[in-house]
Formats: structure tokens, C-alpha cells, sequence
């Protein structure tokens, strides 16, 4: 089982009472700010979002056919007042407690099932290969997601394709997707749709630049669709990083390279995966 997969069993099997991060990271066998970021880019939800979706969603059966008050369904999610509980309940599935009691059934709420991470898959990953890369200056556009809300991401890209080839400063013809944690936030991420630049003398008003260190990467290919590489991250992480011995480096979370072998107008061919590691 991986570690995203360890992690969620241990969710599902405790949900209920007051679980914390170091008692999951414990289960999943990572440290707390490792399992949190890779979570997110595996399962597309934060820790603390996954456990509050499923609470709530466990609530709704309770709403619709139950004999149970409000407040008392509300205690035992796990919130301390019926204010609180409509406040979380309104923001997950855009209704309050109260609406769904009275429509008595759940048919238009999206609820949160839990995530099954597929095994079978888990070994199929090419052996990575190491690289040392002097710093770098990245320039693009750059947006700040949620969790879960990746699918945003491809319009991202649409708008920075506009730009690719006729930045200033643009060094090659590869770009790059760039993942990076927010410090303090553990509900979203910033992305960058970017390339690499010398300078960054004449840029577009609305591009952000990010400067990364001179580290040491390893380096996994995702080969087919580039909207299964969170699969591929979920064997990374699954499978390979456990026993590599290898401590994450400090930023960014990962990037993305895409160079001649990927296909921006089908998504498919060759993506690179750059973890940065701790020398």
C-alpha cells in the first residue's frame, strides 16, 4: 500500500474522533510536510479537507432520514455549535443542513466517497535518473488552486501558450509547470505556467517570476496523458520514494518539464517530473 494510501486508511478508519496530522504522517510513514504536499498532488484534497468532506458527507444521511437534531448531528461531525456546522456544511455542498432536512432526500449533493488508491499499478515506474542544475529564473503566469481544483489548470495554459516563444529573455523551447507550497496554507498551492528566462528585464505585466536554487533533482518521466501524472506521482510516492533513502528539498514542491516530446494541442507524449532533494 502507499503512503497516500496508508494515510487514507487511517482517515477512514478514525475520521470520527480527533485525529492530527502527526498521528496520519505517523501511519503514512512520512514526515507531516511531506505527506501534506504529496497528498494534495496525489488525491487533488488537503488532509484537513479530505477529513472535513467526509464528516460532512457522513452527516447527510443522518439529515435527510434521521431523528437526530441538528445541533446534535453537528456534535457529532465534530463541530461545536449548529452555527459553526451550517457555516462548513453551506461551503461543502452549497446548501444549509436546514434546506436539506426540508427537501428530505441528498440527490443534487456532490458527497465525498472515499478515495480508493489502485495498487495494481504501483511498481509500474521507470528507474529515475539524477540531475544537479545550477539556479534557475522562471517567468509566467502564475495562480494560486486549491486542492481539488486543478482542473483549472489547463486554462492557465491556454493563456500562457499566447506568450510561449516571444518572451523576452526565453532561454530554449521547454516549459515548465511549477508547483510550490504557500507557507501557513495548507488548503492551496500557487502553480506557474512558465520558462526559463536570463533576465527579467521586459516581461508582460501580468507575469510573475520565481527564482529556484542550484540543487540536485531526481528525475521520473510520465509517459501518455498529462492528466494521469498524479497517478504517476502516487507511485512515486507509493512505491519508490519509501525506500529511497531520499530527503525532499525545500522548493519547489516538484516541476513539470515539457520539451519537443510533449504534444501542448493533444496532452499526450512525455512529461518530466523534477523532485528537488536534499544533498
Amino acid at each position: 500500500m502507499s503512503a497516500v494510501g496508508r494515510a487514507i486508511w487511517f482517515i477512514e478508519s478514525h475520521f470520527e474522533s480527533d485525529i492530527s496530522l502527526e498521528e496520519i504522517s505517523e501511519a503514512a510513514g512520512l514526515s507531516r510536510y511531506h505527506l501534506s504536499r504529496v497528498f494534495g498532488l496525489v488525491t487533488g484534497h488537503s488532509i484537513s479537507g479530505y477529513i472535513r468532506g467526509r464528516r460532512l458527507s457522513r452527516a447527510v444521511p443522518a439529515l435527510v432520514g434521521g431523528s437526530s437534531t441538528i445541533l446534535e448531528i453537528a456534535l457529532c461531525a465534530g463541530y461545536g455549535s449548529h452555527e459553526a456546522f451550517t457555516r462548513a456544511f453551506r461551503d461543502q455542498f452549497g446548501m444549509t443542513p436546514d434546506a436539506v432536512r426540508r427537501q428530505g432526500h441528498a440527490r443534487n449533493l456532490v458527497l465525498l466517497e472515499p478515495i480508493r488508491m489502485d495498487p495494481a499499478h504501483l511498481n509500474d515506474l521507470e528507474p529515475p535518473r539524477f540531475e544537479t542544475l545550477q539556479p534557475m529564473l522562471f517567468a509566467g503566469l502564475q495562480e494560486t488552486y486549491p486542492y481539488g481544483g486543478n482542473a483549472a489548470i489547463p486554462s492557465l495554459w491556454q493563456k500562457f501558450n499566447a506568450h510561449f516563444g516571444h518572451i523576452s529573455g526565453q532561454k530554449g523551447n521547454v516549459a515548465y509547470g511549477v508547483c510550490t507550497h504557500i507557507d501557513g496554507e495548507a488548503e492551496k498551492f500557487r502553480y506557474m505556467a512558465a520558462v526559463e528566462i536570463s533576465d527579467a528585464g521586459d516581461l508582460p505585466a501580468d507575469f510573475a517570476t520565481l527564482k529556484l536554487p542550484g540543487q540536485r533533482y531526481v528525475v521520473f518521466a510520465h509517459r501518455g496523458h498529462v492528466s494521469g501524472i498524479p497517478a504517476t506521482m502516487n507511485r512515486i510516492f507509493g512505491a519508490w520514494w519509501p525506500t529511497s533513502g531520499l530527503e525532499h528539498g525545500e522548493t519547489p514542491d516538484m516541476f513539470e518539464r515539457y520539451d519537443e516530446r510533449f504534444d501542448p494541442y493533444t496532452g499526450m507524449g512525455v512529461t518530466e517530473i523534477w523532485l528537488p532533494i536534499r544533498a
